[in-house]
Parts: C-alpha cells; sequence; structure tokens
C-alpha cells in the first residue's frame, strides 16, 4: 500500500477496471472471496449494518414501547451496490427489505447470486433485477428505492466517477430515501492497492466527495468487531440536500 495524498483522478476509468477484472476474475464466487478470506465477519458486520439502519426503517421506541421518531423510509425496496454474489443482500437487505435489486460488476458473481446463492431468493420474488453493470456505468431508475446501498466497492471508482455516480443515486431515490455507504477508511489521504487497484479513502475526503454530490450526513458509525490489522470500517448514512459544489 501506498500511503499519503495520491492522486486517483491520474488513472483513468478504462484501466481501474481492466486491473478490476483481472483481480476479480481469479476469486472464487464464495463469501470468502468476497471477502478477502476475511468470511467469518459475515454475522458481525451484517449485523452491525443491520442496527445501523433500522432506526431509519422502523423508527425509535421509548418508555413503553411508544414511537418516539417514525420511520423515515419504507421497507419496500433496496439497491445492493457492487453486491458480489449477493452476501449483503442474503444477511442483511433482504432480512430488511421486501425486494432488492443487485449491481455488480463481474459476470461470474452475478450469475452466481442468480443461478445459486440467491436462487430461492428470486423464485420467491425477492429479487427484482441482477444487473451486471459497473457503478461508473450504472443509472437507477427514478424515484425507485427506498435505499441504496454501497458497501465495499467505491474505492474502485475515481473521485469524478464516484460524484457522478452519487448525483444518479440522488434521482433513484424515492422521496425521504436514503443512501447507505460502507468501507475502509484511511487515516490520511488516499491508500491506494496495487492487488486490486482499488483505492481506500480518508474520512475526510469522503465527507468532501458526498458534500460534492448534494448529499448530507444524517448518521456516521464505526463497524465494531473486525479483526485487528485492518482499516477501519465506518457507514454512512446520507440524504439529499439542494446544494451541489462544481
Amino acid at each position: 500500500l501506498i500511503y499519503g495524498q495520491v492522486n486517483i483522478r491520474r488513472r483513468t476509468t478504462l484501466q481501474t477496471l481492466q486491473e478490476k477484472a483481472e483481480y476479480w476474475s481469479e476469486a472464487p464466487a464464495t463469501i470468502n472471496g468476497m471477502l478477502g478470506g476475511f468470511g467469518s465477519v459475515t454475522n458481525v458486520e451484517t449485523k452491525g449494518s443491520m442496527d445501523f439502519m433500522l432506526e431509519y426503517i422502523r423508527g425509535k421506541k421509548g418508555a413503553r414501547n411508544i414511537t418516539k421518531v417514525p420511520p423515515r423510509i419504507d421497507n419496500q425496496y433496496a439497491c445492493d451496490c457492487g453486491a458480489g454474489i449477493g452476501r449483503v443482500s442474503k444477511h442483511f437487505l433482504l432480512k430488511i427489505f421486501d425486494k432488492v435489486d443487485l449491481v455488480e460488476y463481474t459476470p461470474k458473481f452475478i450469475k452466481h447470486a442468480e443461478k445459486v446463492y440467491l436462487a430461492n431468493e428470486r423464485r420467491n420474488g425477492r429479487i427484482g433485477k441482477f444487473i451486471c453493470l459497473g457503478l461508473q456505468e450504472f443509472e437507477p431508475e427514478e424515484g425507485k428505492y427506498d435505499l441504496i446501498w454501497c458497501q465495499w466497492v467505491l474505492g474502485h471508482l475515481t473521485d469524478d466517477d464516484l460524484v457522478k455516480f452519487f448525483r444518479r443515486c440522488r434521482k433513484g431515490l424515492k422521496p425521504n430515501g436514503l443512501i447507505g455507504v460502507k468501507d475502509n477508511v484511511a487515516k490520511f489521504g488516499y491508500c491506494f492497492d496495487k492487488d486490486d487497484s482499488s483505492v481506500t479513502r480518508s474520512d475526510e475526503i469522503f465527507k468532501g466527495l458526498f458534500q460534492k454530490a448534494g448529499l448530507s450526513l444524517l448518521k456516521e458509525a464505526t463497524q465494531h468487531g473486525m479483526p485487528d490489522g485492518l482499516y477501519e470500517v465506518k457507514m454512512y448514512a446520507l440524504e439529499l440536500n439542494d446544494i451541489e459544489t462544481p
């Protein structure tokens, strides 16, 4: 890893896509493959995501189970961006939402999700679409989703492509809909991983890109219970605002 400031705008989208495709084409279509050998974190990691989002879907309860804050969004439709084989959809999103679309760049992963890993959910009408696209090309249907969830995938986009992606996501949300981001966070600047051609951004950089895309930070939290020696993992809940910076 290269620590410090790295101008990832110099790396073209074409370069990044080619290198990403080469790396992930060799990864197995398994939970361990999706998590780089750390498949054991699935239960604690997905529970963290659920705990983070539940207040917006079920509201907040007070004494005698009286609702203090009503739900922010419906639990009808979510979108899993960078879905891989559907691990996050199966263990998190489909535990809460009626239906999920999956967006994944690697053909063998999305095919495995459709034919094997989420085959029962597909037959039961819980899956809307399996979309084989990179996020730099994905354009959500207008007003479709209650939640667009992006987990461990945004490091494959340049800053410019990430801002453009978020701006397209704005149009894909229902009124009061949210964007969720869960990702590794560097202490400072950018850290580039030459193995999978991804970049890890600092918290400060992420928040600057959110603002540039016209998103406001509603909530943030750190994922606990992850193995030692890994990057800090943070979650962000983002809502729309009317301010976009050039």
